[in-house]
C-alpha cells in the first residue's frame, strides 16, 4: 500500500479530501474480512453525501462499485484526468452526479480516447468541458459502434463546420441513439427532405430525430394537407411546429385568429406564410392583434400577408418604434412620411440611421421616445 507521502498532490481541496478518505477506506482492508465492507462502504457513503452532495441511492450505488473489487484510489486518476483537462469543480460534480460509473472508469483505455475524438471534432477548452459536463452520458457508450458513427452521420448531414459544432452542443444527447437517429434520418429523406432542408431540421428540432416515426409521420402528412411543398424550407418550419403542437392546440390558435374576424382561410394563410407563429403564446398573438388592428388601424389584410410582425417584441420594437413613427409626423420631421410597416421591418442599424440619427435637432427626443424603457431603469 502507497503510503499518504507517495500520493500525487492536488492543489484542489476536492482532491485533497478524496485522497483523505481514499486512504481512511483502504486502511479498513487490514481489518478482518467481515468488517471490511461495513467500513470501506460508510467510508464512501459518507463521503459522497457530504462533499458531492449525492442522493442515498447514488451513494449507494458507487459503493457498491467500491464493493465489487473497484477500490476508491482507482478514482482519483479519473479526477485527476478531468482536472487536467481543464475542467472546473462544478463540472466534475456535475459529471458524476450524472454518471457516477465514470468515477471508476479506465481513464487511458476508455476516458482519453473518447476526449480527443471529440478534441479532434472541433471541441476545445472550455468548450470542450462545458460540452462533455452537460453530455457525460457520452463518456459511458463505445467509442467505436455509437459515438464515430453517430458524429460522422452528424458531419454527413451539416457540413458546415460551424453549424455542425453548433448542433453537437445543443444536441450531444442525440450521439448515444445512434440506431434510432439513422432510423430516422432515413425515414425523413423517404419524406422527402433532403440536403440543406434535413440540416435545417436538424439545427430548428434535433428532438424530433428521436421521436416515434408515427409521431414524424403525423406531423409531415398534416404539413402536406395544409398545403406545404416538400422539400422546401417552409415544409420544414411547417413540420417544426406542426410536431411541437397538438391538433387541439393548433385548432386553439387558429380560432384565436378567427376571433378577431379572420376566416378560416385567412388564418391558414397566415400559418403558410409564417408557420412558427403559431408557437407563439396565445397571450402575446392577442396583444398584438388587438394593438395592430385597433390602434394602428391597420387592415387585416396587411396581417395576412405579413404574419411575422405579430411575432416581433411589444416592448422592444413594435410599440418603442411606433413612438418614433408618431413623433416622426406630429413634427412633420419626414417630407414624406413612411408607413408603420416599413418603419417597423427595418433593420435596427437602418432604422436608427434613417429615423434618428439623420434629424440631428430632434435625435435626443426621438431616442427618448425609442428607448425611454430602458433610460428609466
Amino acid at each position: 500500500m502507497q503510503s499518504l507521502k507517495s500520493q500525487p498532490a492536488f492543489s484542489s481541496s476536492l482532491f485533497n479530501q478524496f485522497s483523505s478518505h481514499c486512504l481512511t477506506s483502504l486502511l479498513s482492508f487490514s481489518t478482518k474480512s467481515h468488517c471490511l465492507h461495513f467500513n470501506q462502504t460508510t467510508s464512501i457513503i459518507d463521503y459522497l453525501n457530504s462533499n458531492f452532495q449525492f442522493s442515498s441511492t447514488q451513494s449507494l450505488y458507487i459503493s457498491k462499485c467500491v464493493s465489487r473489487g473497484r477500490l476508491p484510489q482507482n478514482s482519483l486518476p479519473v479526477l485527476t484526468f478531468f482536472k487536467k483537462i481543464g475542467f472546473s469543480q462544478t463540472q466534475i460534480l456535475s459529471v458524476i452526479r450524472q454518471r457516477p460509473q465514470i468515477l471508476f472508469t479506465d481513464v487511458d483505455k476508455i476516458l482519453r480516447p473518447k476526449i480527443q475524438f471529440f478534441q479532434l471534432s472541433g471541441f476545445q477548452g472550455c468548450e470542450l468541458c462545458s460540452f462533455i459536463s452537460k453530455n457525460p452520458s457520452i463518456l459511458t457508450h463505445s467509442l467505436k459502434k455509437t459515438l464515430v458513427p453517430s458524429v460522422e452521420a452528424i458531419r454527413k448531414i451539416v457540413c458546415d463546420q460551424k453549424d455542425f459544432l453548433l448542433v453537437l452542443r445543443r444536441c450531444g444527447w442525440i450521439l448515444p441513439k445512434y440506431k434510432r437517429f439513422m432510423d430516422n434520418v432515413v425515414f425523413l429523406e423517404r419524406c422527402g427532405i433532403l440536403g440543406a432542408h434535413l440540416a435545417l431540421l436538424l439545427r430548428l428540432h434535433p428532438r424530433l430525430f428521436l421521436a416515434h416515426q408515427s409521431t414524424i409521420a403525423n406531423s409531415v402528412s398534416r404539413a402536406v394537407d395544409l398545403g406545404f411543398r416538400e422539400n422546401s424550407r417552409m415544409f420544414v418550419h411547417a413540420i417544426h411546429t406542426l410536431s411541437c403542437l397538438s391538433d387541439k392546440t393548433f385548432e386553439r390558435k387558429l380560432k384565436l385568429i378567427n376571433c378577431f374576424g379572420f376566416s378560416k382561410d385567412e388564418g391558414l394563410q397566415m400559418f403558410k406564410r409564417t408557420p412558427t407563429l403559431f408557437r407563439t403564446s396565445e397571450k402575446k398573438l392577442k396583444v398584438g392583434m388587438k394593438f395592430f388592428l385597433h390602434t394602428v388601424m391597420l387592415p387585416k389584410s396587411v396581417l395576412v400577408h405579413m404574419p411575422k410582425i405579430l411575432m416581433y417584441s411589444m416592448e422592444d420594437r413594435v410599440l418603442p418604434r411606433y413612438k418614433v413613427f408618431q413623433l416622426l409626423k406630429s413634427k412633420n420631421l419626414c417630407k414624406k412620411v413612411p408607413s408603420y410597416i416599413y418603419v417597423l421591418c427595418l433593420s435596427e442599424e437602418m432604422f436608427l440611421d434613417k429615423y434618428i440619427s439623420q434629424f440631428r435637432e430632434n435625435a435626443e427626443e426621438l431616442l427618448v421616445a425609442y428607448k425611454g424603457h430602458y433610460l428609466e431603469e
